[in-house]
């Protein structure tokens, strides 16, 4: 019994792995409401390299005309005095894109809680169509909590950032992912407490 519980939890984790490099190398880039970046580390006000490869591609995809609307998010990280998003919006705008087309989130610390927020933001605007801007270990997990939020997801990962040039970062990355991706997906609302206990409710967000 043990020995099969093992060996299935094994097949779960490889398949999980083999599922994360796949959808890591597609991009689905297409007409849409709403392009959402996810966070990364910022430094005194600068985006780092991560992050900036992340804007990089969303300004390219704003700029071709896939969608109205660029929302940025991550919140404040210890130690810091400005939010991920917050140097994302000074970096999107210099780079070209209206102040009125770009939303932030600024309290997500983490995947779960950014796309709680953003969820409940476009669907106050009524918009559920959205393109993921993240790097492509992270697009999986992204895809399935969206879908799990009534959004309707399309991934676009960066082919730029400093992480898919370090091959042993990566792959640290996909091993994670490869945890994470199974707990999301059948664990549902329950994984957000492990992944991220501090994740309201989407109601809660709603409401405030």
């Amino acid at each position: 019994m043990m020995l099969g519980v093992v060996v299935l939890a094994l097949a779960v984790w490889a398949a999980s792995a083999v599922l994360v490099v796949y959808w890591g190398s597609r991009d689905e880039a297409a007409a849409a409401d709403a392009i959402v970046v996810l966070g990364a580390a910022q430094y005194v006000g600068r985006p780092s390299p991560v992050l900036r490869a992340r804007l990089d591609h969303a300004v390219d995809l704003y700029q071709r005309g896939l969608a109205p609307l660029l929302v940025l998010t991550g919140g404040v990280g210890d130690g810091d005095t400005t939010s991920e998003a917050a140097v994302g919006r000074r970096y999107a705008q210099k780079a070209g894109v209206p102040e009125g087309a770009i939303l932030t989130e600024e309290h997500g610390r983490t995947t779960t809680e950014s796309l709680y927020a953003v969820s409940a933001l476009l669907h106050q605007r009524g918009a559920t169509r959205v393109i993921l801007v993240s790097d492509p270990f992270h697009v999986l997990r992204l895809r399935v909590l969206a879908q799990r939020l009534d959004l309707s997801p399309m991934t676009s990962p960066t082919r730029t950032s400093p992480i898919s040039a370090s091959r042993r970062e990566r792959w640290s990355y996909v091993v994670s992912e490869s945890v994470k991706v199974p707990l999301t997906f059948f664990l549902g609302r329950a994984a957000d407490r492990i992944i991220a206990p501090e994740v309201p409710s989407l109601d809660s967000i709603l409401k405030r």
